[in-house]
Protein backbone atom coordinates (compact mmCIF):
# COMPACT_ATOMS: atom_id res chain seq x y z
CA UNK A 1 0.00 0.00 0.00
CA UNK A 2 1.38 3.39 -0.99
CA UNK A 3 1.62 6.24 1.48
CA UNK A 4 -1.19 8.14 -0.21
CA UNK A 5 -3.49 5.10 -0.10
CA UNK A 6 -2.67 4.53 3.56
CA UNK A 7 -3.52 8.12 4.47
CA UNK A 8 -6.69 8.01 2.39
CA UNK A 9 -7.81 4.82 4.11
CA UNK A 10 -6.94 6.21 7.53
CA UNK A 11 -8.82 9.40 6.76
CA UNK A 12 -11.85 7.42 5.65
CA UNK A 13 -11.74 5.36 8.84
CA UNK A 14 -11.75 8.49 11.00
CA UNK A 15 -14.61 10.05 9.03
CA UNK A 16 -16.73 6.88 9.06
CA UNK A 17 -16.09 6.15 12.73
CA UNK A 18 -17.24 9.62 13.74
CA UNK A 19 -20.20 9.52 11.35
CA UNK A 20 -21.44 6.21 12.78
CA UNK A 21 -21.96 7.74 16.23
CA UNK A 22 -22.72 11.32 15.23
CA UNK A 23 -26.50 10.95 15.58
CA UNK A 24 -26.02 10.12 19.28
CA UNK A 25 -23.78 13.12 19.96
CA UNK A 26 -25.27 16.33 21.36
CA UNK A 27 -24.10 19.85 22.11
CA UNK A 28 -24.85 21.14 25.62
CA UNK A 29 -25.12 24.79 26.61
CA UNK A 30 -25.36 25.71 30.27
CA UNK A 31 -24.62 28.99 32.04
CA UNK A 32 -21.40 30.31 30.42
CA UNK A 33 -20.39 26.78 29.45
CA UNK A 34 -20.44 24.83 26.19
CA UNK A 35 -19.67 21.11 26.03
CA UNK A 36 -20.62 17.86 24.35
CA UNK A 37 -22.55 14.83 25.50
CA UNK A 38 -24.26 11.75 24.16
CA UNK A 39 -27.58 9.93 24.34
CA UNK A 40 -27.29 7.16 26.92
CA UNK A 41 -30.87 5.94 26.88
CA UNK A 42 -34.09 7.32 25.44
CA UNK A 43 -34.55 10.81 26.86
CA UNK A 44 -31.36 10.60 28.92
CA UNK A 45 -28.11 12.42 28.15
CA UNK A 46 -24.68 11.96 29.68
CA UNK A 47 -22.08 14.70 29.85
CA UNK A 48 -19.03 15.60 31.92
CA UNK A 49 -20.04 16.96 35.31
CA UNK A 50 -17.07 19.31 35.34
CA UNK A 51 -18.26 21.05 32.18
CA UNK A 52 -21.82 21.58 33.43
CA UNK A 53 -22.69 24.88 35.12
CA UNK A 54 -23.98 24.75 38.68
CA UNK A 55 -27.06 26.81 37.93
CA UNK A 56 -29.20 28.21 35.15
CA UNK A 57 -30.91 26.79 32.11
CA UNK A 58 -29.49 23.79 30.22
CA UNK A 59 -30.10 23.49 26.50
CA UNK A 60 -29.32 20.39 24.44
CA UNK A 61 -28.91 20.52 20.66
CA UNK A 62 -29.17 17.21 18.80
CA UNK A 63 -27.42 16.24 15.58
CA UNK A 64 -30.49 17.10 13.50
CA UNK A 65 -30.52 20.66 14.86
CA UNK A 66 -33.39 20.10 17.28
CA UNK A 67 -33.02 21.95 20.58
CA UNK A 68 -34.56 20.84 23.86
CA UNK A 69 -34.39 22.10 27.42
CA UNK A 70 -32.85 19.59 29.83
CA UNK A 71 -33.20 18.96 33.54
CA UNK A 72 -30.59 17.44 35.83
CA UNK A 73 -31.33 13.90 36.98
CA UNK A 74 -28.16 13.73 39.05
CA UNK A 75 -24.47 14.57 39.14
CA UNK A 76 -21.47 12.65 40.45
CA UNK A 77 -18.34 14.81 40.69
CA UNK A 78 -16.32 11.81 41.91
CA UNK A 79 -16.59 10.10 38.50
CA UNK A 80 -17.27 13.28 36.46
CA UNK A 81 -20.58 11.85 35.21
CA UNK A 82 -23.72 14.01 34.94
CA UNK A 83 -27.10 12.67 33.80
CA UNK A 84 -29.67 14.91 32.10
CA UNK A 85 -33.27 14.31 31.07
CA UNK A 86 -34.73 15.65 27.84
CA UNK A 87 -38.39 15.28 26.92
CA UNK A 88 -39.60 14.79 23.37
CA UNK A 89 -36.26 14.05 21.75
CA UNK A 90 -35.82 11.37 19.11
CA UNK A 91 -32.18 10.32 18.76
CA UNK A 92 -30.49 6.91 18.90
CA UNK A 93 -28.64 5.86 22.03
CA UNK A 94 -24.90 5.30 21.91
CA UNK A 95 -23.79 1.71 22.44
CA UNK A 96 -21.05 1.62 25.05
CA UNK A 97 -18.41 -1.11 25.04
CA UNK A 98 -16.31 -2.27 27.98
CA UNK A 99 -13.94 -4.27 25.80
CA UNK A 100 -10.37 -3.98 27.14
CA UNK A 101 -8.20 -1.40 25.42
CA UNK A 102 -4.51 -1.75 24.57
CA UNK A 103 -1.94 1.07 24.52
CA UNK A 104 -1.45 2.35 21.00
CA UNK A 105 -5.07 1.79 19.95
CA UNK A 106 -6.22 4.52 17.55
CA UNK A 107 -9.13 6.51 18.98
CA UNK A 108 -11.57 8.96 17.41
CA UNK A 109 -13.21 11.56 19.66
CA UNK A 110 -16.71 12.40 18.44
CA UNK A 111 -18.08 15.65 19.86
CA UNK A 112 -20.10 18.68 18.74
CA UNK A 113 -19.50 22.42 18.47
CA UNK A 114 -21.38 25.29 16.85
CA UNK A 115 -24.15 23.03 15.56
CA UNK A 116 -21.70 20.77 13.73
CA UNK A 117 -19.64 17.64 14.42
CA UNK A 118 -16.30 18.12 16.12
CA UNK A 119 -13.86 15.27 15.46
CA UNK A 120 -10.45 14.67 17.03
CA UNK A 121 -8.05 11.82 16.34
CA UNK A 122 -5.22 10.25 18.31
CA UNK A 123 -4.27 7.14 20.23
CA UNK A 124 -4.38 5.65 23.70
CA UNK A 125 -0.91 6.40 25.01
CA UNK A 126 -1.49 4.81 28.43
CA UNK A 127 -3.88 2.16 29.71
CA UNK A 128 -3.80 1.14 33.35
CA UNK A 129 -5.85 -0.51 36.09
CA UNK A 130 -8.71 1.03 38.07
CA UNK A 131 -7.92 4.12 40.13
CA UNK A 132 -9.47 6.64 42.49
CA UNK A 133 -10.19 10.18 41.41
CA UNK A 134 -9.21 13.06 43.67
CA UNK A 135 -12.85 13.13 44.82
CA UNK A 136 -12.88 9.46 45.74
CA UNK A 137 -14.67 7.96 42.75
CA UNK A 138 -13.63 4.58 41.43
CA UNK A 139 -12.67 4.76 37.74
CA UNK A 140 -12.55 1.27 36.23
CA UNK A 141 -9.48 1.89 34.06
CA UNK A 142 -7.01 4.69 33.52
CA UNK A 143 -7.04 5.56 29.82
CA UNK A 144 -5.03 8.55 28.61
CA UNK A 145 -5.19 9.89 25.06
CA UNK A 146 -2.65 11.97 23.15
CA UNK A 147 -5.46 14.31 22.08
CA UNK A 148 -5.55 17.98 23.00
CA UNK A 149 -9.14 18.36 24.14
CA UNK A 150 -11.04 21.48 23.20
CA UNK A 151 -13.46 22.82 25.80
CA UNK A 152 -16.49 21.99 23.68
CA UNK A 153 -15.32 18.42 23.11
CA UNK A 154 -15.41 17.51 26.81
CA UNK A 155 -18.21 15.01 27.35
CA UNK A 156 -17.88 13.54 23.86
CA UNK A 157 -17.37 9.88 23.01
CA UNK A 158 -14.06 8.09 22.55
CA UNK A 159 -14.48 5.50 19.79
CA UNK A 160 -12.01 2.92 18.51
CA UNK A 161 -11.37 2.22 14.83
CA UNK A 162 -13.61 -0.83 15.19
CA UNK A 163 -16.47 1.50 16.11
CA UNK A 164 -16.57 0.62 19.81
CA UNK A 165 -17.47 3.54 22.11
CA UNK A 166 -15.14 3.00 25.06
CA UNK A 167 -16.17 5.97 27.19
CA UNK A 168 -16.39 9.73 27.65
CA UNK A 169 -13.49 12.15 27.19
CA UNK A 170 -12.71 14.58 30.01
CA UNK A 171 -9.88 16.86 31.01
CA UNK A 172 -7.17 15.26 33.12
CA UNK A 173 -4.30 16.66 35.18
CA UNK A 174 -1.81 19.03 33.52
CA UNK A 175 -3.96 19.47 30.45
CA UNK A 176 -4.11 15.77 29.58
CA UNK A 177 -7.13 13.96 28.17
CA UNK A 178 -8.63 11.03 30.04
CA UNK A 179 -11.44 8.62 29.19
CA UNK A 180 -14.10 7.78 31.77
CA UNK A 181 -14.62 4.13 30.81
CA UNK A 182 -17.96 2.70 29.78
CA UNK A 183 -18.19 0.49 32.87
CA UNK A 184 -17.80 3.51 35.16
CA UNK A 185 -20.39 5.46 33.18
CA UNK A 186 -22.93 2.63 33.30
CA UNK A 187 -22.52 2.23 37.07
CA UNK A 188 -22.65 5.95 37.88
CA UNK A 189 -25.51 6.76 35.50
CA UNK A 190 -27.62 3.83 36.74
CA UNK A 191 -27.18 5.00 40.35
CA UNK A 192 -27.98 8.59 39.38
CA UNK A 193 -31.13 7.42 37.62
CA UNK A 194 -32.22 5.40 40.66
CA UNK A 195 -31.15 7.69 43.50
CA UNK A 196 -30.48 11.11 41.98
CA UNK A 197 -26.92 10.78 43.25
CA UNK A 198 -24.21 8.17 43.65
CA UNK A 199 -24.52 7.08 47.29
CA UNK A 200 -21.30 7.25 49.28
CA UNK A 201 -20.27 5.40 52.39
CA UNK A 202 -20.30 7.40 55.62
CA UNK A 203 -18.49 7.11 58.92
CA UNK A 204 -19.71 10.35 60.45
CA UNK A 205 -16.18 11.30 61.42
CA UNK A 206 -14.01 14.31 60.73
CA UNK A 207 -10.50 12.93 60.20
CA UNK A 208 -7.03 14.47 60.12
CA UNK A 209 -3.79 12.87 59.01
CA UNK A 210 -1.27 12.34 61.84
CA UNK A 211 1.98 10.49 62.43
CA UNK A 212 1.44 7.84 65.09
CA UNK A 213 3.72 7.42 68.06
CA UNK A 214 6.40 4.91 67.09
CA UNK A 215 6.02 5.69 63.39
CA UNK A 216 3.38 5.03 60.77
CA UNK A 217 0.35 7.03 59.76
CA UNK A 218 -3.02 7.36 61.39
CA UNK A 219 -6.31 9.22 61.10
CA UNK A 220 -7.18 11.32 64.14
CA UNK A 221 -10.87 11.77 64.90
CA UNK A 222 -11.42 15.53 65.04
CA UNK A 223 -15.22 15.46 65.18
CA UNK A 224 -17.98 12.88 65.59
CA UNK A 225 -21.50 13.08 64.17
CA UNK A 226 -23.58 12.04 67.21
CA UNK A 227 -26.02 10.20 64.94
CA UNK A 228 -23.39 8.69 62.63
CA UNK A 229 -21.96 5.17 62.35
CA UNK A 230 -18.74 6.18 64.11
CA UNK A 231 -20.61 7.32 67.21
CA UNK A 232 -22.65 4.11 67.21
CA UNK A 233 -19.36 2.20 67.05
CA UNK A 234 -18.08 4.04 70.10
CA UNK A 235 -15.43 6.27 68.50
CA UNK A 236 -14.51 9.42 70.38
CA UNK A 237 -12.92 12.71 69.50
CA UNK A 238 -9.15 12.31 69.84
CA UNK A 239 -9.09 8.63 68.87
CA UNK A 240 -6.47 7.74 66.25
CA UNK A 241 -7.45 5.11 63.69
CA UNK A 242 -4.37 3.01 62.97
CA UNK A 243 -5.84 -0.11 61.32
CA UNK A 244 -8.75 -0.75 58.99
CA UNK A 245 -9.80 -4.40 58.80
CA UNK A 246 -6.36 -5.35 60.07
CA UNK A 247 -4.47 -3.23 57.51
CA UNK A 248 -2.53 -0.08 58.34
CA UNK A 249 -4.09 3.23 57.32
CA UNK A 250 -1.80 4.76 54.65
CA UNK A 251 -3.59 8.11 54.60
CA UNK A 252 -6.89 9.79 55.34
CA UNK A 253 -7.51 10.19 51.60
CA UNK A 254 -6.99 6.45 51.04
CA UNK A 255 -9.39 5.63 53.87
CA UNK A 256 -12.06 8.04 52.61
CA UNK A 257 -11.53 6.71 49.09
CA UNK A 258 -12.79 3.28 50.17
CA UNK A 259 -16.16 4.76 51.12
CA UNK A 260 -17.89 4.25 47.77
CA UNK A 261 -21.43 2.97 47.17
CA UNK A 262 -20.25 -0.64 47.47
CA UNK A 263 -19.00 -0.03 51.01
CA UNK A 264 -22.44 0.86 52.39
CA UNK A 265 -23.61 -1.69 54.97
CA UNK A 266 -20.20 -3.33 55.40
CA UNK A 267 -18.91 -4.07 58.89
CA UNK A 268 -15.32 -2.96 59.37
CA UNK A 269 -13.00 -3.56 62.31
CA UNK A 270 -10.97 -0.58 63.48
CA UNK A 271 -7.79 -0.61 65.52
CA UNK A 272 -7.58 2.68 67.37
CA UNK A 273 -5.29 4.31 69.91
CA UNK A 274 -7.11 6.05 72.73
CA UNK A 275 -5.18 7.89 75.44
CA UNK A 276 -2.12 5.72 74.77
CA UNK A 277 -4.02 2.42 74.84
CA UNK A 278 -4.89 0.21 71.86
CA UNK A 279 -8.62 -0.46 71.44
CA UNK A 280 -10.57 -2.53 68.91
CA UNK A 281 -14.05 -1.65 67.73
CA UNK A 282 -16.35 -2.26 64.76
CA UNK A 283 -18.35 0.13 62.64
CA UNK A 284 -21.07 -0.51 60.08
CA UNK A 285 -20.60 1.94 57.20
CA UNK A 286 -23.68 4.05 56.60
CA UNK A 287 -24.90 6.21 53.72
CA UNK A 288 -23.65 9.76 53.48
CA UNK A 289 -26.52 12.19 54.07
CA UNK A 290 -27.52 14.41 51.16
CA UNK A 291 -26.17 17.90 51.18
Amino acid sequence: MTGSNFLANLSSMVVETAANVSSSIVEIASHRSLASGFVWREGLIITADESLADEGRILVEFADGTERAASVVGRDPSTDVALLRVEGADAPSATLSDEPLRPGTLVVVAAAAESAPLVLFGSAIAVGPDWRSMRGGKIDARIELDVRLRDRAEGGLAVTGEGKAIGMVVRGPRGGTLVIPSATIETAASLLLEHGEVPRGYLGLGLHQVTATGGGQGAMVMSVDPDGPGAVGGLLQGDIILRWNGETVPSVNALVGTLDHQSIGRLVSLGIRRAGADVETTVTIGTRPRG
